[in-house]
């Protein structure tokens, strides 16, 4: 969503939440794989875009190693960021250290700072609509390497990757947010 539309494959001016349910049957419905909905209020959109679904608040960690080398995990095939749903009571910080460690099997894992929140959208069995919001902090790691992957959450491997594993293997087998919330990461640095 933007102020000003980008040439896609189909842009939509926001007129109500009418609009949004128009969209996402597109999407839903037709060969249409992405569009822009914009207008002049990006938070009312927003707000209204939200009411389409039902929202997971998640947390996860960018975590660092003395040697420069970023922390992920293998679960089904991909490369990715070990995170997790947010517990009751538990704040963005402590969910995202406490998934690192159960994740991992790694602990005392240092949070530094927030770097952003991803989204992402997908269809439960039942049809429900989720949006997973994630919200993504930077972290460091200097004590004994105890990892080892939670086999009971489908993880099959934890592994250090520098720079360059980053960008040859991980990139090439990850999903898009992962490789936008490294960039994010890297930018800041």
């Amino acid at each position: 969503m933007s102020k000003h539309p980008e040439h896609l494959e189909k842009e939509l001016r926001y007129e109500s939440f009418t609009t949004l349910e128009i969209a996402l049957d597109l999407l839903e419905n037709t060969s249409v794989k992405e569009l822009n909905v914009f207008g002049e209020n990006i938070e009312e959109i927003w707000n209204e875009f939200q009411k389409l679904f039902r929202i997971i608040e998640a947390a996860g960690g960018l975590v660092s190693n003395p040697h420069g080398e970023l922390l992920f995990i293998k679960r089904l095939g991909k490369w990715d960021l070990p995170k997790g749903k947010m517990e009751k009571g538990e704040s963005r910080e402590e969910s995202a250290v406490r998934e690192i460690e159960e994740e991992t099997g790694l602990k005392e894992v240092k949070l530094v700072k927030f770097i952003n929140t991803t989204y992402h959208i997908y269809i439960e069995r039942n049809g429900e609509k989720i949006l997973k919001c994630t919200h993504w902090f930077e972290m460091t790691f200097d004590s004994e390497d105890t990892s080892k992957p939670q086999i009971e959450e489908g993880i099959t491997e934890v592994a250090w990757k520098n720079t360059t594993q980053i960008e040859t293997e991980v990139f090439p087998s990850t999903f898009q947010n992962i490789k936008l919330i490294v960039k994010d990461l890297w930018n800041s640095k």
